[in-house]
């Protein structure tokens, strides 16, 4: 009964507080509606304003075409905000038997994913000559967004998602639900674009530190004092980042910023990993078809640069442990099977990849032969001495245990002393 009365009254709470944010961005109409600039309460009462609306409109599937699918549907607040099945690539579309061809990510830690850049140099000082790490952030597995309202419009209008035919659309779903008055009251001037404000919304609504990058892993208890890493994950990340081992900190980056900052566990690279062809996506039954990430199908304007063809986005290892499929194409099921793919890609294909008639191993079979030249050979891919992996398999488990503590949401086990300092 208490826990009933204490969810009742946050949900009162919840609802005072929309209320209230809502009359706080409508207490100075002649402000807002002549495009003056508002006050700093007004604008941080707007905020708040938008953060609720964005909350409210990522979970109702009334913005779909369906009616059946909202952005929390792919995006699943209790697994990371990425799905909460195990399936490769998710459904949707007008009537719900649509199928994507890439895995949905993960929305959490993308706040400080840079820009898309064809050329990045990881470095503030102006005279320092870093290496060009080529191309660099954006959103999505190819990067041809860089903002999260640009994102956020992303699944609204994709047929095989949210499936709305345009923007005029996604507004008249939206008002037929009954977001017309908190989108007035939302709007600076009169002739504001409504669907500009619901985009904004939900891009609010991601910025909420708490939900979405909330650093409240055991790794994040380790770095601040409060936790010990156990023998094996200790030892996993000590593999995770040795150059002779896994590597895997060249481009999941594990070291605190220079700032302070708390490590994102991505470089934001983009890079071909050559992942085996997924024939669980529909599109793949067709030969002549490949996602070649950075070079298209999404993605357009880069469609003549070979060089980028088969490049996708590396993304954050936090929560990774929470996921049920890896990789642009969902092929990969498990974590220690990932984490097993980069130790055992080049000296074991046959484990990976297709045999021919002829008896050959068709290898990296999801990227025309002439892109292959792309596919990253940096350790722990690439040929070994005496063909033997990189990592055996207690090191591929210690790596996937160190990989467990970048879950959000830890909590000290009882009796568990504080770190002394």
């Amino acid at each position: 009964m208490n826990t009933m009365v204490s969810q009742l009254f946050r949900i009162a709470l919840r609802g005072m507080y929309v209320i209230f944010a809502l009359m706080m961005v409508m207490a100075a109409p002649a402000q807002v509606t002549q495009g003056k600039p508002l006050s700093r309460v007004q604008a941080r009462s707007r905020a708040q304003a938008l953060g609720v609306l964005g909350r409210d409109l990522f979970h109702d599937a009334r913005l779909s075409a369906s009616g059946h699918m909202a952005c929390s549907s792919c995006h699943d607040d209790a697994h990371a905000f990425a799905p909460a099945n195990n399936l490769p690539v998710q459904y949707g579309g007008p009537d719900m038997h649509r199928q994507g061809h890439r895995a949905v990510p993960s929305l959490m830690y993308l706040q400080d994913v840079p820009q898309f850049a064809e050329h990045f140099f990881d470095s503030e000082d102006e005279a320092d000559e870093s290496p060009d790490n080529g191309p660099t952030g954006g959103l999505t597995w190819d990067g041809r967004v860089d903002t999260a309202r640009g994102q956020g419009e992303i699944p609204l209008l994709s047929p095989y998602e949210m499936a709305n035919t345009s923007r005029r659309a996604v507004l008249r779903r939206a008002l037929a639900a009954g977001y017309g008055p908190r989108l007035d009251a939302l709007a600076l001037i009169p002739a504001d674009d409504r669907f500009g404000l619901i985009v904004e919304a939900l891009a609010t609504y991601q910025q909420e530190p708490g939900l979405f990058y909330p650093y409240t892993s055991k790794y994040d208890a380790v770095l601040a004092g409060r936790a010990r890493l156990s023998p094996q994950e200790a030892w996993g990340r000590d593999l995770f980042e040795r150059v002779d081992k896994g590597n895997c900190a060249s481009c999941h980056v594990s070291q605190t910023g220079h700032d302070g900052t708390p490590p994102q566990f991505t470089d934001y690279g983009l890079i071909a990993l050559g992942v085996p062809r997924n024939y669980a996506i529909g599109l793949n039954a067709n030969p002549a078809y490949f996602d070649l990430g950075l070079c298209g199908p999404d993605r357009t304007d880069l469609s003549d640069h070979p060089e980028y063809c088969g490049l996708f986005r590396t993304p954050s290892l936090r929560n990774v442990a929470t996921r049920h499929v890896f990789f642009h194409n969902g092929v990969i099921h498990s974590l220690r099977q990932a984490v097993a793919f980069y130790v055992l890609r080049d000296v074991r294909p046959q484990m990976w990849y297709p045999t021919g008639p002829d008896g050959r191993v068709r290898i990296y079979d999801d990227l025309p032969v002439r892109f292959h030249p792309n596919i990253n050979m940096d350790p722990p891919f690439g040929p070994r001495p005496g063909n033997q992996p990189a990592l055996s398999d207690d090191e591929i488990d210690a790596v996937v245990a160190f990989l467990g503590t970048l879950t959000d949401g830890y909590v000290r086990p009882m009796g568990d002393m504080a770190i002394k300092r």
